[in-house]
């Protein structure tokens, strides 16, 4: 009998943690308005910095989304554990991918970062445009002058 109770105990926790884990659960909504009103904040620290700036608009178990504004060209880079996926939303750029990055340094745990990336292909992009960077994959983003480009980006994390 106790083991039946036990059982009985067992899924009820279960289903309450399920609702609750449920009740807590909500989709995310930006519009691309919404998205450009928020990249003029970008806009203002890149101008103030480096020429690009980005954010973390939402983490999730296994991904986060992020906005981001560039006016210049970025260095290469490598992300062991996490793709990108790049939703162009505003401007225009060049991705490289593939290759090897020059002078590659290790910035942080399965991330690094090089001056560029030499002999890889390239792909114009332009708002509406949407490319998907495996991790492990080496990738830059050029952007020409006079150019910027607002993309929103999402980081799935890759099992490996």
């Amino acid at each position: 009998m106790g083991k039946v109770v036990s059982r009985i105990l067992i899924a009820v926790l279960m289903v309450s943690a399920m609702g609750v884990y449920a009740q807590t659960m909500k989709s995310d909504h930006w519009s691309t308005a919404e998205l450009l009103e928020r990249a003029k904040h970008l806009k203002e620290l890149a101008l103030k910095g480096d020429g690009s700036a980005s954010e973390t608009l939402e983490k999730y178990p296994h991904h986060y989304t992020m906005l981001a504004y560039r006016q210049h060209s970025g260095g290469g880079e490598v992300h062991q554990n996490f793709a990108d996926i790049f939703f162009i939303i505003d401007g225009h750029a060049t991705v490289v991918t593939g290759g090897s990055l020059v002078e590659a340094k290790t910035t942080g745990p399965g991330e690094m970062r090089g001056k560029s990336v030499e002999g890889g292909s390239r792909q114009e992009l332009k708002a509406g445009d949407v490319v998907h960077i495996p991790a492990g994959l080496p990738h830059q983003t050029l952007v020409a002058d006079g150019e910027s480009v607002t993309y929103f980006v999402v980081k799935v994390e890759e099992a490996r």
